[in-house]
C-alpha cells in the first residue's frame, strides 16, 4: 500500500503538502523496488545466527549492502566503527551539503539496525527484520530526496549498525564513544505479535551472584562442609519470598547457573543470574538493594562468602515521545496499520532494551509491528516466523512508514520543535539531564 495525499495546506521547510506526500509515495516506491535486495539481506543474517559482539557475518552483509547500493560510493561507510560488529553508513544530497564551519548544519536523523541473535534458538526475537527495517527507512529517505525538485535540504541519513542489543548493550556502547553525538532524531522499530507506536519498556539491571563454600565428602563428612549451593537456593527462595512486597510493576527473574558437580560432594560454589526490572531507571536501584539484601542474607545463614557482580551497563526504560508517536502513527495508518489502542499500549506486557539508553540522549521512536504470526518473542515459532516470507511485507510497510516519519521531520520544522520539546519534558520528569553535548 502506498500513501495517499490530502487536502493541500502549508508545509515546512519550502515544501508543500502535496509536494511532500508524492515525496512519501517515492520513499514507498524506492522501498519497493529494493524488496530482493532487502529480503536477502534479512535472510542472509537470519540463516546464520550470531550472538552479542560476535556478529561478524551480519556486519559484513550490511555494510556490503550501502557499499554496493548504487549509484557507486552512495553511502560513506564506516565498517568496525567503535565497536568490532559496529558500522555507521552516510549519505546527504549534494546540494544539501555544507561547508565546514558554516553557520547551520544539516539535519541528522538516524536509523538503527540491530542483527545478534539468542542463544540456541537464533533469531527468535527477529532482529534481522529489526535491521532490514532500518535499512530500508533510510533507502526510503535517500530515495524521495534524490527526486526532489528545486533546492536540496540539509539533512544528513545516517544509519547505525547497533550489535548486542540482546546481552551487553551496543547502543550503550556506542553512546559513550560519541556515536549518537548531534543526532536529532533516531529511528528503529521491532517485530512483535501486534502494530503498537511504543510499548512501556522497562529499566533493567542485571547481577551475577557467585556463593563460595567448602567442599566435603556429603556422606562421610558433610559437617566440614559449607554448602554453596543451599545459599543460592536460600537465595532464590529469599526472593520468592519478596515478590509479595514488590510493586505490581516491578519484575525479577533468575537462574541457578551452577550448583555443584556431583552429590557426594558438598558443593563449593555456586552461581546465579539475576535480571531486575522496573517501569522507571529511578525505580531500579530501590528493587535492586532488595534483591541483594536477600543474597546477602543467604550468605550469612549458611556461611558462605558471596560477590554480587552488576553487568556492564543497566538498560534505561524508553522514553516516550508523543510528537514522533503521532506522526508515525498518522503515516502508519495511511498504509493500512492498525494500531492497539493507547490504553491498551502503556498496559500491555514488555521486555527491555538499550534503545532506552538512546531515547535520554537524542529523541527516538521504538515501534513494535506484526508479522503476521501469533508466535511469542523469544521462542523457536518466532525464529521460524522471523524468517518466513510472509513477514516481508509487514517489515517492509513499517520501513514505509518510518521513512514517511522522518521526511515529515525534515519539511515540518513544527514538528521538529515539538519532537524536542517532548523530549525535555520527559528528561525533566525523570529527573535526567542530557548528557551528550
Amino acid at each position: 500500500m502506498r500513501p495517499v495525499e490530502e487536502r493541500p495546506r502549508e508545509g515546512g521547510a519550502g515544501v508543500g503538502v502535496c509536494e511532500l506526500e508524492l515525496l512519501k509515495l517515492r520513499a514507498a516506491e524506492r522501498i519497493d523496488e529494493a524488496a530482493e535486495r532487502l529480503g536477502a539481506l534479512s535472510r542472509a543474517i537470519w540463516s546464520e545466527p550470531e550472538l552479542a559482539y560476535e556478529e561478524h557475518l551480519a556486519h559484513g552483509v550490511l555494510t556490503r549492502f550501502f557499499e554496493q547500493e548504487p549509484p557507486a560510493a552512495a553511502w560513506t561507510v564506516q565498517p568496525h566503527y567503535q565497536l568490532a560488529t559496529a558500522f555507521r553508513a552516510e549519505w546527504e544530497p549534494p546540494g544539501g551539503r555544507v561547508a565546514p564551519g558554516a553557520e547551520r548544519r544539516p539535519l541528522h536523523l538516524g536509523f538503527l539496525c540491530e542483527y545478534d541473535a539468542l542463544p540456541g534458538i537464533g533469531h527468535a526475537c527477529g532482529h534481522n527484520l529489526i535491521a532490514e527495517v532500518g535499512a530500508a527507512a533510510a533507502l526510503g529517505v535517500k530515495g524521495a530526496l534524490e527526486g526532489l525538485a528545486g533546492p536540496s535540504p540539509l539533512v544528513k541519513v545516517i544509519v547505525l549498525g547497533t550489535p548486542a542489543e540482546e546481552d551487553g548493550g551496543g547502543k550503550i556502547d556506542l553512546i559513550e564513544a560519541g556515536a549518537f553525538k548531534n543526532l536529532d532524531a533516531v529511528f528503529m522499530a521491532h517485530p512483535s505479535q501486534e502494530n503498537a507506536v511504543y510499548l512501556p519498556d522497562a529499566a533493567e539491571h542485571d547481577v551475577t551472584v557467585k556463593y563460595y563454600g567448602k567442599a566435603s565428602h556429603a556422606a562421610a563428612y558433610p559437617w566440614e562442609g559449607v554448602n554453596a549451593l543451599d545459599a543460592a537456593v536460600l537465595a532464590y527462595n529469599n526472593l520468592s519470598v519478596l515478590r509479595q512486597q514488590m510493586k505490581p510493576t516491578w519484575r525479577v527473574h533468575g537462574i541457578i547457573k551452577n550448583g555443584g558437580v556431583k552429590p557426594n560432594i558438598i558443593p563449593c560454589y555456586s552461581e546465579l543470574i539475576y535480571y531486575f526490572r522496573a517501569p522507571s531507571v529511578k525505580e531500579l536501584p530501590v528493587l535492586t538493594k532488595k534483591a541483594e539484601d536477600c543474597f546477602r542474607a543467604a550468605a550469612l545463614a549458611t556461611g558462605c562468602t558471596v560477590e554480587i557482580k552488576g553487568g556492564a551497563h543497566d538498560y534505561y526504560n524508553v522514553l516516550p515521545n508523543k510528537s514522533l508517536w503521532k506522526a508515525y502513527m498518522e503515516n502508519g495508518k495511511k498504509l493500512g496499520i492498525e494500531f492497539i489502542s493507547e490504553d491498551v499500549m502503556l498496559n500491555s506486557p514488555s521486555g527491555s532494551t538499550d534503545f532506552g539508553n538512546v531515547t535520554f540522549v537524542v529523541p527516538g521512536i521504538h515501534p513494535y509491528f506484526s508479522i503476521g504470526s501469533n508466535a511469542l518473542n523469544h521462542t523457536e515459532q518466532y525464529t521460524e516466523a522471523a524468517g518466513a516470507h510472509e513477514a516481508q511485507f509487514y517489515t517492509l510497510r513499517t520501513a514505509k512508514a518510518l521513512a514517511m516519519t522522518a521526511l515529515d521531520v525534515i519539511f515540518k520544522p513544527e514538528l521538529l520543535e515539538s519532537i524536542r520539546e517532548d523530549f525535555r519534558l520527559q528528561l525533566q520528569e525523570e529527573e535526567f539531564l542530557n548528557t551528550v553535548e
